[in-house]
């Protein structure tokens, strides 16, 4: 969700950002080196949580933040009331617009350590500031697509439904259903995720619903009134076994779906299905909903389930609320107008200079190697567009300032979803495991030719 004050082009989203951005605006303003061209790299060192991929969400949204990443008269207010930046700054960030130019990974791509996932060109200082607008949304949804595609491989072909939205901020949760459904969920219970996103939602009744009726077989009997039999009941309010029976007497046979929320879910899974069956309703569905993540959902893979709700565990990253990424300068040009690559080479903190492009190296269709190929500027990349077994990762996404609409709103999604599916067919079968371990496929530097 888009945050922010009105201005003439819509909701500012200028100071979703850190103080230091600014400051760093006012310095080079006044040093003179503030026009001077930059590239800024968005990549992460490491696979955060011992994952063996990791999957590229949120960029439609930062899209959407940067179109909108004006200083209105509030933000300049603010700003001068506080004393952030001189009027000079104040002025220049009066008239700012992003007019550079950034290339990244499509939204739902895989990524691995070193993957420059986003490279933003421009002046440093319409540049620098994009910094944490851009890692607050990479970090945050990234994290949550991959832990959902993690569900999505456990889950197979069953469905899953995010349902998280208590679990975490209002904007946050909105944004986490965006990014579980582009990596493999197929529904949310988040209604403004459905509006802005496209999203499929769904949901029933709460155990509320059971409780606020003067007993299970009421609630359950204006439940079905209200929705018809092909609902789905929560029967675990009270005695499981006697909700099911309940349930099938009140809807019949015909039942869409009871849902188990407790217990000890493979052993009760076993006994409703076995139950429904006795009972004559063989297609009634049974759903799972109860503090699942990946680990729980694999070790129901043998289970008669049909389909599993996720909460906390998704929308939090289960365990990895952050995809740990950074935004550096990898090249700058210097006061004679050359390339020259610049890298941070603090210890466990460095990163690598240079501009660079992206490949997936293949065999048979299935990955074998991420290549990066590496330059101090432009001009030795102009024709590496393409690297022997491989397919180029890299996109455009903004050209001379301008929105590359296709990868925004709810047809930018379902492009996302729809690469995942394909992109993810490529992992190595060992990059399907669970267990914490060394990335599925290595990162393989290679200066450009």
């Amino acid at each position: 969700m888009t945050l922010g004050h009105a201005h003439a082009g819509g909701l500012s989203t200028a100071l979703l950002t850190d103080r230091y951005e600014l400051t760093m605006v006012d310095a080079a303003l006044r040093d003179g080196t503030a026009e001077r061209r930059c590239v800024f790299e968005l990549f992460g060192r490491r696979l955060a949580g011992g994952r063996r991929f990791g999957v590229v969400a949120g960029t439609g949204r930062l899209l959407e933040l940067i179109r909108h990443f004006r200083f209105g008269a509030d933000e300049l207010r603010f700003l001068r009331d506080e004393k952030v930046v001189d009027a000079a700054t104040l002025d220049f960030l009066e008239g700012y617009r992003f007019t550079g130019s950034i290339t990244g990974y499509r939204e739902g791509e895989l990524y691995f350590p070193g993957s420059p996932i986003l490279t933003v060109e421009g002046t440093f200082a319409e540049a620098v500031i994009l910094e944490t607008v851009a890692l607050s949304v990479l970090n945050h949804d990234s994290a949550v697509a991959t832990a959902a595609a993690r569900m999505s491989i456990a889950a197979g072909d069953r469905p899953l439904a995010e349902m998280g939205s208590r679990r975490a901020a209002e904007s946050s949760a909105v944004a986490a259903a965006r990014a579980a459904y582009i990596a493999g969920f197929g529904a949310t219970s988040n209604l403004e995720a459905g509006r802005k996103w496209g999203i499929p939602t769904m949901g029933t009744a709460a155990h509320s619903w059971t409780l606020l009726h003067d007993s299970e077989e009421a609630a359950f009997r204006a439940q079905v009134d209200a929705l018809g039999a092909g609902t789905t009941l929560l029967v675990d309010t009270y005695d499981i076994r006697r909700g099911v029976e309940t349930a099938v007497r009140i809807a019949g046979t015909g039942l869409g779906g009871v849902r188990i929320d407790s217990g000890d879910l493979p052993i009760v899974a076993a006994e409703v299905r076995a139950q429904l069956d006795g009972l004559g309703a063989t297609a009634t569905r049974i759903t799972v909903t109860s503090d699942l993540d990946e680990h729980a959902i694999a070790a129901l893979a043998a289970s008669p389930v049909d389909s599993y709700g996720v909460g906390t565990s998704v929308v939090t990253g289960s365990g990895t609320p952050t995809a740990g990424m950074v935004y550096k300068l990898v090249a700058r040009q210097d006061a004679a107008g050359g390339w020259v690559a610049v890298a941070k080479a603090s210890t466990d903190k460095g990163s690598k200079g240079g501009r660079k492009a992206a490949f997936r190296t293949l065999d048979g269709g299935t990955a074998t190697s991420e290549v990066v190929v590496v330059s101090d500027g432009f001009e030795e990349l102009a024709t590496v567009s393409s690297h022997p077994g491989a397919r180029a990762l890299q996109v455009p996404l903004v050209v001379d300032g301008e929105v590359e609409a296709a990868f925004e709103g709810t047809a930018g999604v379902e492009a996302a979803r729809a690469h995942h599916a394909l992109v993810r067919e490529e992992l190595p079968v060992r990059g399907l495991a669970l267990s914490r371990s060394d990335p599925a496929i290595p990162t393989v530097y290679t200066d450009a030719q």
